[in-house]
């Protein structure tokens, strides 16, 4: 499981032209989602992104109670090395990615964040101000 984290003052993200979720202040997550992944490495990825000390003063947004708005991006599985067209088979298929996402989001809520979400697999259109601007790129 893949995940770019961006500490926002404000995101959201639209589908066909009304908002479906927005935060802030808060993290901005883009999930990507591979073959072998599993729920507990979801479970892992919350908890890690929840506790994750990248808020302003040091501090998480589980300290903050700071929104988290995720995004599923199977993009974030391409590979580019060769020739001009990215290949996507790393990235899971839907069928198999979408209940993993899902965890991933429920995982959250257990855990105490205010989750809005994107919608799984639509044409989506992401609005934010990256507060920093502080972004990492994490993996389990």
């Amino acid at each position: 499981m893949r995940a770019v984290v961006q500490r926002v003052t404000r995101a959201q993200v639209d589908v066909a032209g009304e908002t479906v979720g927005e935060i802030g202040p808060g993290l901005m997550v883009l999930l990507g989602v591979t073959h072998d992944d599993t729920a507990e490495v979801a479970g892992r990825l919350a908890a890690k992104i929840w506790g994750l000390r990248i808020m302003q003063d040091e501090q998480s947004a589980a300290d903050l109670d700071a929104g988290i708005l995720v995004v599923s991006q199977f993009t974030l599985y391409g590979d580019a090395r060769k020739g001009r067209r990215p290949s996507w088979t790393a990235a899971a298929p839907g069928p198999v990615a979408e209940p993993l996402y899902d965890e991933f989001c429920a995982a959250l809520r257990r855990l105490g964040a205010t989750v809005a979400e994107g919608v799984f697999g639509a044409d989506m259109q992401i609005s934010l101000v990256n507060d920093g601007p502080t972004t990492l790129i994490l993996e389990m």
